[in-house]
């Protein structure tokens, strides 16, 4: 298949720019995956979309504050660095993705806001020409991105972060920091959406994969079978393992919250549809021909064309159905991207 298989055409202005008035208060279209039916709904009608006994599976992972600006020392011009993930185990080298690479050569060294040095190492292993390690006398902690980090906003925000999005750009049921941006499907959750589920008879569960690499990559090659994903690393509690494996006994419904939580639980299943708990990692890239062994439903906000996460939900409830709901996501002037509208696919 093409690339531009998975292009549709979005007025700039249905970009979400900035959330919602209040967090849960989105509009939710709902798709049928076999039949490609399409009803319009809001946040608050999901417990009732969603039939008691569903287990519904949410990635927990937390944004890190990871775009950081430092200075270069010899010239004194400002460069953006995105952290992304460690390299090595002492946590003095990180892959950070770079805007204007080309610029950043080797041996060049950035003063961060907070006076601390880092130095440009090489490009990463296996990693695009936007990506640089860079090096620090020190190991970086969690502490060190909330002194010198911004919350890294999407590049279709076309603005700089606020302190409304260090509340709104994470999920209320942020757990484990780890992610470059945010699995963004379960920032229309509120407390009070969690506990009306529960109420519903839904069961809840939590999954973590760390947002990485991936997510930022376009697709270059003409035809997607040539793209390649990057690795991210994922856990599936053992509990969350036996709750799920137990949901597919009981021939109950899985629903997946995100993207990110379908990559995971695909990632952990086997070829019997069973899950098993504990660390791994994923590079796992579904087009449409790709066989689901474990999801059965998905909540999912509207993605960029010619994504890679397009292609996903395009896997899941075909291209026809998508590109059909997508344009009539854009007639009905739907939000679209992170801090956009959502869609139920069942």
């Amino acid at each position: 298949m093409k690339t531009s298989d998975f292009y549709f055409d979005l007025p700039q202005e249905l970009i979400a720019q900035k959330p919602s008035g209040a967090r849960g208060q989105d509009r939710l279209m709902l798709l049928g995956r076999s039949s490609g039916a399409i009803e319009h709904h809001v946040m608050a009608d999901l417990p009732d979309l969603v039939r008691p006994g569903t287990l519904m599976v949410f990635n927990n992972s937390r944004v890190r504050r990871s775009r950081c600006y430092g200075i270069k020392k010899a010239t004194g011009r400002e460069q953006e660095f995105m952290f992304l993930n460690q390299i090595g185990t002492n946590g003095c080298v990180w892959n950070t993705m770079v805007k204007g690479a080309k610029k950043v050569k080797d041996g060049g060294v950035y003063v961060f806001p907070d006076g601390s040095e880092g130095t440009v190492v090489g490009q990463p292993q296996d990693a695009g020409t936007e990506f640089r390690a860079i090096q620090f006398p020190f190991r970086i902690t969690e502490e060190w991105f909330e002194r010198n980090g911004h919350i890294p906003l999407p590049p279709y925000i076309r603005r700089g972060d606020t302190d409304l999005d260090t509340e709104r750009y994470q999920t209320v049921y942020a757990t484990e920091t780890g992610s470059a941006a945010c699995p963004t499907a379960g920032l229309h959750f509120t407390e009070e959406m969690l506990q009306r589920l529960r109420d519903r008879g839904v069961e809840l569960a939590w999954i973590t994969l760390h947002v990485g690499l991936g997510t930022f990559l376009p697709v270059r090659a003409e035809n997607i079978e040539e793209h390649t994903m990057h690795e991210e690393v994922y856990t599936v509690p053992y509990d969350v393992a036996e709750k799920i494996n137990r949901a597919k006994r009981e021939g109950r419904p899985v629903l997946a919250v995100g993207t990110t939580s379908v990559r995971t639980l695909e990632s952990a299943a086997g070829d019997d549809g069973l899950v098993q708990g504990g660390t791994g990692s994923t590079h796992i890239f579904m087009y449409p021909g790709y066989r689901f062994k474990l999801v059965d439903q998905m909540f999912t906000n509207f993605h960029t064309p010619e994504s890679t996460l397009i292609m996903l939900v395009s896997a899941f409830a075909s291209r026809e159905h998508i590109l059909r709901a997508y344009s009539t996501a854009v007639q009905e002037k739907y939000r679209f991207f992170s801090y956009g509208d959502a869609m139920l696919i069942q």
